[in-house]
């Protein structure tokens, strides 16, 4: 393949957002990258938030019982616990490394709690659409512990977590046909580089939490600042380099839908009659 072939298949940051400052369930702070009006959604991904504190007074209130339908929530810890529990009998721990990914479906009264008084809590929450033919299933999950999540080197100075999709034929826990995710932790020591294939036609971004990474070849490189997402366009090899100092990212991707969103507060559907039907049945306890 000759050179220019090749440049054309990288992706580049089209645009570069930073995350804005936020509070969410009974005042936890956290930092909204997708969901704000920066970058209000990214079909399929409807809200990416960061939270990430020493302070318990940040987090201890944690998220009281809330309502989900329509949507899939993707909970990433990097650090501290977190006890989830919902209204169909269902209750666990999320602990640092874990993730659970829970198809929201038809509907459940989900918490998730602090299972710390002190210390950091940091991770991520994602959240994913249906498609309108799944948007009434059963609610589900996937959780899986650490030691679950396959880890490992594809290149000098690169260790890869895989939660969704697949790096050197090793696969991800997560499964779900409707948006084929990718969701990739990838740390990159100072200097170290990576490029991977993302799946065509997939919507993706890269977001870096420690460091900054330069993202892209040639003249479309771009550094990628802490706390910053870059949505990614142009072609699906993504290249990435650390420069300076070791950098950590999440590279994520997923099948466009293209549908209509109709969306109010947890409450994610294809029309305003389905959101308001949605606020009847929560109501009447038929969630």
């Amino acid at each position: 393949m000759s050179t220019q072939a090749t440049a054309s298949r990288n992706a580049h940051p089209s645009r570069l957002v930073r995350g804005q400052a936020a509070s969410d369930g009974a005042g936890v702070r956290l930092t909204r990258v997708i969901g704000s009006p920066m970058l209000p959604d990214l079909d399929p991904f409807l809200l990416l938030d960061e939270f990430g504190t020493d302070k318990p007074e940040d987090y201890l209130a944690g998220f009281p019982d809330h309502p989900h339908r329509g949507f899939e929530t993707v909970t990433y810890m990097l650090d501290g616990r977190m006890r989830h529990k919902d209204n169909h009998g269902n209750e666990g721990v999320l602990v640092p490394g874990s993730v659970q990914w829970m198809t929201a479906g038809r509907g459940l009264v989900h918490s998730e709690m602090p299972e710390q008084e002190e210390g950091r809590m940091r991770g991520f929450q994602l959240w994913v659409n249906l498609p309108a033919r799944d948007k009434m299933i059963a609610p589900r999950y996937q959780e899986f512990a650490p030691e679950r999540i396959p880890s490992l080197a594809p290149a000098p100075g690169v260790v890869v977590k895989v939660i969704a999709g697949e790096v050197d034929g090793i696969s991800g826990p997560i499964a779900q046909p409707a948006t084929d995710p990718v969701y990739l932790d990838i740390a990159l020591e100072a200097g170290a580089s990576w490029a991977y294939e993302l799946p065509a036609g997939h919507s993706a971004f890269a977001y870096a939490f420690e460091g900054s990474v330069r993202l892209g070849e040639g003249e479309d490189a771009r550094e990628l600042p802490g706390q910053t997402l870059a949505v990614l366009g142009g072609g699906e090899r993504v290249v990435l380099q650390a420069v300076d100092a070791p950098s950590r990212l999440i590279l994520v991707a997923g099948r466009p839908l293209r549908e209509p969103v109709v969306r109010h507060g947890p409450f994610v559907m294809n029309s305003r009659q389905e959101i308001m039907q949605a606020f009847i049945d929560f109501q009447e306890g038929r969630f």
